[in-house]
């Protein structure tokens, strides 16, 4: 009985430091990667692209001025509003913010995250400019 109560006790103890660490695994929230895109300069313009996505064709809408890109659009996409949805916004916040696609996908929506993710990518890639002497 008394190592049940000191067992307890030690988990009482231990119990917000091992809350803690679990609460901040990797894949928990989209880390951002330093890997510069291939995409340096695009042009001005509104680009679509799609991807395959878990429950269907994700597609959507980049805008792009002076070189940067100013907004991204969800056109369409069948997955559930309140997972890969959500997560699909959340993507759609951080490239927004950073200006940069090479994100990590969101843990319990991969396939969602990764078809937002490749979707964008088709649209950056319709955009990009292609330097002279670059293709040598």
């Amino acid at each position: 009985m008394k190592f049940l109560i000191l067992c307890i006790a030690a988990l009482g103890m231990y119990a917000p430091s091992l809350y803690i660490s679990c609460s901040s695994l990797p894949g928990s929230v989209p880390r951002i990667r330093s890997k510069v895109p291939s995409y340096n300069l695009m042009h001005d313009g509104v680009y679509e692209g799609e991807a395959e996505g878990w429950r269907g064709t994700v597609r959507v809408k980049i805008r792009v001025e002076d070189g940067e890109i100013v907004e991204i659009a969800i056109l369409d996409h069948q997955d559930d509003p309140y997972v890969g949805g959500a997560a699909m916004e959340e993507l759609l916040d951080l490239a927004l913010q950073y200006g940069i696609t090479d994100l990590d996908a969101v843990s319990g929506a991969t396939e969602s995250s990764t078809a937002f993710l490749e979707a964008l990518e088709a649209a950056l890639e319709e955009s990009a400019a292609v330097l002279p002497g670059a293709a040598e």
